[in-house]
């Protein structure tokens, strides 16, 4: 019995200990979980990303960060202490944006939907700021199939750190600005093609939306070599939201949010590089159109094209004011060179 009793004892000890590891960032309102919440350092790096469930792994915090800048729904929610990260659950006020009312156009169904809104990418290398972009995108459905016929850039920005290096063998001095993406929604409105044997599937009822998180796994076991480079631990993460309590069709689609992971080096490296690449989606207009020839431009890297202040609408997700928050003139944008 005493036997027995030392080994309960020694099973909660170890329960405990796993479980101080794990921080859980919820709604002071409505003490839901928070996904998708930033933990930036000092240094303005992005330390952690919390998942579905709200979780971030203290691990991966440092002291010596002292100060973190957390942001949610891409605006600053908080400033935090170390010792702040001592608790298991930490609330956060998750209203400083209001969710922009998505306006319906030409409800009579037609032979394509369409939804337009905001979007934002941009790419670390070990946690660091590569570059970013951000800008107005469309998307148009077959309204019958639900498969998605195109993706039409209306406007954008493109901004780099100004200390671009070109060593073709130093994989963590790369310029990434070729990764940054629009958001690949192939399969929103068939949600089932996300549920494949290699995914894992997660849902979430908030107060206001219905989030769905995909992830999906590859190259864990053993890395893929190609002419010299070495590629490893490939990961996605897509997080879906929906209005609450619907159907989760395309017209109710809020957010489309997703993070690839590589780790990356070239075989003269001692060490891989963590590279992440975000890309988010959010919703502002839906309706039903039969023509598919909308106006678009072509999304070139090296440079920004638009024609108007499209960042300065309230609810724009405007994550370069964050980023340069921290890097200050180092964060370049490129060029405005509008396409006809």
């Amino acid at each position: 019995m005493k036997k027995n009793h030392l080994f309960y004892l020694l099973f909660i000890l170890l329960f405990n200990l796993a479980g101080a590891q794990t921080i859980t960032f919820i709604s002071d309102k409505s003490s839901n979980p928070l996904p998708k919440v930033s933990v930036f350092g000092k240094d303005g790096n992005i330390l952690a990303y919390s998942d579905i469930d709200g979780k971030i792994d203290k691990k991966s915090l440092s002291p010596e960060q002292e100060k973190f800048k957390i942001v949610y729904d891409n605006f600053p929610v908080a400033t935090l202490s170390y010792s702040d990260f001592d608790k298991d659950i930490i609330r956060l006020n998750d209203q400083v944006n209001e969710i922009e009312t998505i306006v319906i156009k030409n409800t009579k169904p037609a032979k394509y939907i369409f939804i337009k809104g905001n979007f934002n990418s941009y790419v670390t290398v070990n946690k660091r700021l590569n570059c970013y972009a951000d800008g107005i995108v469309t998307y148009i459905f077959d309204n019958k199939t639900k498969k998605l016929k195109s993706t039409n850039v209306e406007q954008y920005r493109v901004y780099r750190l100004d200390d671009p290096k070109s060593e073709k063998k130093q994989t963590a001095s790369w310029d990434y600005a070729s990764s940054l993406s629009v958001p690949e929604m192939k399969n929103v409105g068939n949600l089932e093609e996300y549920k494949k044997k290699n995914t894992k599937v997660k849902e979430l009822k908030g107060e206001r939306k219905d989030e769905i998180e995909i992830t999906g796994e590859f190259l864990q076991q053993k890395e893929f070599a190609f002419l010299g480079f070495r590629f490893f631990d490939l990961k996605g993460i897509i997080n879906i939201a929906f209005e609450k309590d619907s159907k989760k069709t395309l017209k109710d689609l809020m957010e489309y949010n997703e993070i690839d992971f590589l780790k990356l080096k070239h075989k003269s490296e001692e060490n891989y590089n963590q590279l992440m690449a975000y890309s988010n989606f959010y919703s502002t207009e839906l309706g039903f159109i039969n023509e598919n020839d909308l106006e678009k431009v072509k999304f070139k890297k090296e440079s920004s094209s638009y024609t108007s202040k499209f960042w300065e609408n309230p609810s724009f997700p405007n994550m370069q004011l964050v980023f340069s928050s921290f890097f200050k003139d180092d964060l370049k944008e490129q060029e405005n060179k509008p396409q006809n």
